[in-house]
């Protein structure tokens, strides 16, 4: 008997038996263990992720659950609540040997990177929220093999809007757009990649009403490949400067100086009565507090920024800087 080897329940009945009648006993047992510490290493259960991949990935998801959480509470009016109960990374046969033979499944490509990722629902969860769309209380009845074309619909349409939330909760590693690929009830006429493949479950706890079932989100290791170095905790914890490229700065300073100012230059003031405002009629004269002589405030964009003097060139109405208004001296003006 290997330390790798699980027993049925029959062998474990044997076991215990024979060392009750003492046939076999706990020590000469326990020696054996210590004598073997060759530990087996299944190639068909090559683990090609870090426990520290796996635990970014299990914050991204974690994200992703709370997004999910308020997406379906708004979409269904009810109790909604969605975390992440687990992230392993098995071989693809062994995620599809332990799902329902018939369940949701939904294949979705995220471009830019190559690959499908496939999402499994459980029926109980997929009714639920079918019942709550179409009015009802959230009761599941697991009809999944007859599912009308209309329920179909309704489902696709549900899932394809909840699964956006998918870019947001992957933004700080790739700039993704999911696009739903297929849907599917029989596993087994998915193949998405070889059998002995590597992928990453994730699965998600999910409550509806007072229904309860998984959500698992398998993401192959090929897919993950051009990211994985963006998993480990230096990326996230690093600071990366974002310098601004010459040209840019070129580009925004020409915008800049395209960009069109009012200009206003103010003759002078004078307060009148309101009495005398009303009496006004064509042909009056209102007395300003400058001499014709004096400089003119020049205002850019109403604030006073220059002392200028009023004149014409070239036949046109112009007007000569003659002075910078430092802040605060007009106001003391």
């Amino acid at each position: 008997m290997s330390s790798g080897e699980i027993l049925s329940q029959s062998e474990i009945d044997a076991l215990l038996s024979a060392i009750s009648t003492g046939e076999v006993s706990a020590e000469e047992i326990k020696k054996e263990e210590e004598q073997r510490k060759i530990k087996t290493y299944d190639f068909k259960r090559a683990l090609r992720f870090s426990k520290e991949q796996i635990r970014s990935l299990t914050r991204i998801h974690e994200n992703f659950a709370r997004l999910l959480t308020t997406f379906f509470s708004a979409k269904l009016r009810t109790y909604v609540q969605i975390n992440v109960a687990s992230a392993d990374q098995i071989p693809y046969e062994e995620f599809i040997r332990s799902i329902p033979k018939m369940t949701i499944l939904y294949l979705y490509e995220v471009p830019p990177l190559d690959g499908r990722m496939l999402i499994e629902i459980n029926p109980n969860i997929a009714y639920s929220m079918l019942d709550r769309v179409l009015g009802g209380t959230g009761t599941s009845v697991n009809k999944i093999d007859q599912l009308t074309d209309i329920e179909t619909k309704i489902m696709n349409n549900l899932f394809e809007k909840a699964f956006e939330q998918l870019s947001e909760a992957w933004e700080t590693i790739a700039q993704i757009d999911p696009v739903l690929k297929g849907f599917e009830v029989n596993p087994q006429f998915l193949q998405m990649v070889s059998p002995n493949e590597t992928v990453v479950v994730i699965s998600l706890n999910t409550t509806i009403g007072e229904t309860s079932g998984m959500i698992n989100i398998c993401i192959p290791h090929i897919l993950l490949e051009p990211i994985i170095p963006k998993l480990s905790v230096s990326y996230w914890m690093q600071t990366e400067k974002k310098e601004t490229k010459p040209e840019n700065i070129s580009a925004l300073k020409g915008k800049v100086k395209e960009s069109e100012l009012e200009i206003i230059c103010e003759l002078g003031q004078s307060e009148i009565t309101v009495e005398e405002f009303l009496n006004l009629s064509v042909g009056d004269s209102i007395e300003l507090n400058n001499r014709i002589d004096e400089p003119v405030v020049v205002k850019v964009g109403h604030i006073p920024k220059f002392f200028g003097q009023l004149g014409k060139r070239n036949k046109r109405l112009a007007v000569q800087i003659l002075d910078v208004i430092k802040e605060g001296e007009k106001d003391e003006e």
